[in-house]
């Protein structure tokens, strides 16, 4: 984990949204470390369990090598599952794993290592960013 800024480290944003909601279940989530995120469109029995956003800019999803910032932090991405990019582009929906694994186990897994999720709050920023190498 990481608070380095993409910015400043020659990245440029793919996906960009702000944190609108966060469900009463997401603390027993992240003590798991696991951080469901849903476009703030998401039918109404999702909301408990999940972080809402509302989509600023999606250019794509995520890859491998890729950030993701939650609010001030910044976490790299290790794995994709097959499913994420659409399910991201099209329904804000993304499974976040501290799990250190370089392979997705699911299909709608986003995998960095092991340690701490942030706790986010209505109005931070939650964004993806790639290299300009890749």
């Amino acid at each position: 984990m990481t608070t380095a800024d993409p910015v400043q480290t020659g990245a440029r944003p793919v996906y960009e949204s702000a944190v609108t909601q966060i469900g009463s279940q997401v603390e027993a989530f992240l003590e798991h470390g696991i951080l469901i995120f849903f476009g703030a469109g998401a039918p109404e029995e999702l909301h408990d369990m999940s972080v809402l956003h509302q989509v600023t800019s999606a250019e794509d999803g995520p890859r491998p090598g890729d950030t993701i910032t939650l609010g001030d932090t910044s976490l790299e991405i290790l794995a994709v599952g097959s499913v994420v990019r659409d399910n991201l582009l099209n329904l804000g929906h993304l499974d976040l794993k501290a799990d250190g694994r370089t392979e997705a186990k699911l299909p709608g897994d986003v995998c960095v290592a092991v340690g701490p999720i942030p706790r986010l709050t209505p109005g931070d920023a939650f964004t993806i960013t790639r290299s300009q190498e890749t």
